[in-house]
Order: C-alpha cells, then structure tokens, then sequence
C-alpha cells in the first residue's frame, strides 16, 4: 500500500502526559528551525515552487506556513499561560499562504523568524509546571477546550509533520 503523502509522519494523536514526552516535544520545538533550515539547504527556485503532493502547497508556502502557524501558536499557549481558558483566534491558513509576504518573499525569512521564535518558545515552554500543561484554550471552529499539553503536542507534531513533507518530497525527485 503507497503511504499517504499528505501524512508522511502519520496524523496527530492526544497522547497522555509523561516527562519523557514533554522532552522529546521541547526537542521538537528547539530543533525545528535546524531540521527545516537542513530541510529546505540547497533548494533552487524551480524546487522551491514545486508542491510537496498533487494539490499541495509548494515547498515555499509550506516554509512560510509554518511560520505563520507557529507565530500563532506562540500567542496562544501565551494567551492559556496568563489567562483563564483564553478564546483563541482561528485563521485561515489556506488564505495566508497567498498573501504578498508570502509570495514575494525568500523563504529564508521565515526560517530566520522561526530561529528567534522557537528560542522563545522553548524557553518560555521548558518552564511550565504540571499543572500549566492542564491550562486550556477555546477553539471557536471547533468548539471544543484544549490543554496546553495537547496543543504542545500538535505543534511538536505539526513541524516534524512540515518537514517531513519536505524531506519525502526531495527523495521521491531525487533531489
């Protein structure tokens, strides 16, 4: 069976609260920008405009994605952190990634962003208490509450994910 492209790491699972894993996702954040910056070394223009699936985002927005996606994040485990189950604001990521920042700017950027913000992130992150991973956040789309643990364990997920849709793409183009 051909695996599916869209999901190369496979799809996000709540997974329960354990000190190994809080370590392994605070890797995660820290080394995100590394494993993208590795990601994306020596790409050309052509292969920066090509999408990583049928229908796909190019390579490109999917750099520029993530930083838009992970600057959000940021603001939203700020937001659970200092207040009481915070209303978070949904996006549309689908309409971000065909603003003019977006396509006219080099990825490097984006990359260069997600350095200083996972800096942040990670310290702010490494920093939490037990009991601030069982703060939550409201999804209005979704209409549901979630923990900080779960959106920590998302966006962990959400960059190996974008990174491995990458990588997955330069070995199927031999590239």
């Amino acid at each position: 069976m051909e695996p599916d492209v869209r999901y190369p790491i496979g799809k996000y699972e709540i997974m329960p609260f354990s000190e190994a894993l809080k370590q392994e996702w605070l890797a995660d954040i820290k080394f995100l920008p590394n494993l993208l910056e590795a990601a994306i070394a020596n790409l050309d223009e052509h292969q920066l405009q090509t999408p990583y699936r049928d229908g796909g985002w190019t390579v490109h927005q999917l750099v520029h994605h993530i930083a838009d996606s992970h600057m959000n994040a940021y603001i939203r485990f700020k937001l659970g952190f200092t207040e009481t189950t915070p209303t978070i604001k949904p996006y549309d990521e689908n309409a971000w990634v065909l603003t003019a920042d977006v396509e006219n700017l080099p990825v490097n950027l984006s990359v260069t962003l997600l350095f200083a913000l996972h800096q942040r992130w990670h310290e702010f992150l490494k920093h939490f208490t037990d009991a601030a991973w069982e703060r939550t956040v409201y999804h209005p789309e979704q209409r549901k509450e979630f923990t900080l643990w779960q959106l920590f364990g998302m966006y962990a997920w959400h960059g190996r994910h974008h990174v491995a849709h990458i990588t997955t793409l330069r070995n199927r183009m031999r590239w």
